[in-house]
């Protein structure tokens, strides 16, 4: 599904001095920083951050399917995007970064519920899921009502599991024949939600 005109959700703000909104080809400038920013977070954290190119990151963008937040003098705070397998079936947030300059505030969080809210405003039925190494990103999953869920639950998209080959734990998925490694699987399923409501 692409979008030529981004959704419109109100700005969050997160600090008087950043602004978080739905990233558009304005934001094209901002795709390299994007990506340094995602290669230098897996480094520094030695585990599962998969490599994403300039030109993947604005296609993100044209379409309407990634958050960004901006910091003062257009920095880049952080950023976040949709990705969607199974025809629609399966949607994913993926890539959360965040500058080490705009750490600790809570801006995780509140990037990561505007992808959410945009997920199941694009893919209403679609259920939801990550798989990450990160506790902070668990706790926030969790807070959204994401479940803890073996692999076999997640997508089988051959596509969406050749994207961990960029991860230094990619040996230890194959070795485990896909079925766990070290992420943890999170699944938000909006038909258990609704019937829990």
């Amino acid at each position: 599904m692409t979008i030529d005109t981004p959704i419109a959700l109100p700005v969050v703000d997160v600090s008087p001095s950043v602004e978080i909104s739905i990233a558009t080809p304005q934001h094209f400038q901002f795709a390299h920083e994007i990506c340094h920013l995602i290669k230098t977070a897996a480094a520094q954290r030695g585990t599962g951050i998969a490599e994403r190119h300039p030109e993947y990151i604005r296609q993100k963008m044209r379409e309407g399917k990634a958050v960004i937040a901006l910091g003062p003098n257009d920095e880049v705070a952080g950023f976040c995007y949709i990705e969607t397998w199974d025809h629609g079936k399966y949607a994913v947030n993926s890539g959360l970064i965040i500058s080490p300059n705009f750490r600790r505030q809570g801006l995780a969080r509140r990037i990561k519920r505007r992808a959410f809210e945009l997920s199941k405003q694009l893919y209403p039925k679609a259920k939801l899921f990550g798989i990450t190494t990160s506790l902070a990103v668990m706790k926030i999953n969790s807070d959204l009502g994401y479940k803890p869920v073996t692999f076999s639950e997640l997508t089988d998209d051959e596509e969406f599991w050749q994207g961990c080959q960029s991860c230094p734990n990619y040996d230890v998925l194959q070795r485990m024949n896909r079925q766990m490694c070290l992420c943890t699987g999170m699944l938000y399923d909006p038909e258990n939600q609704s019937n829990s409501e």
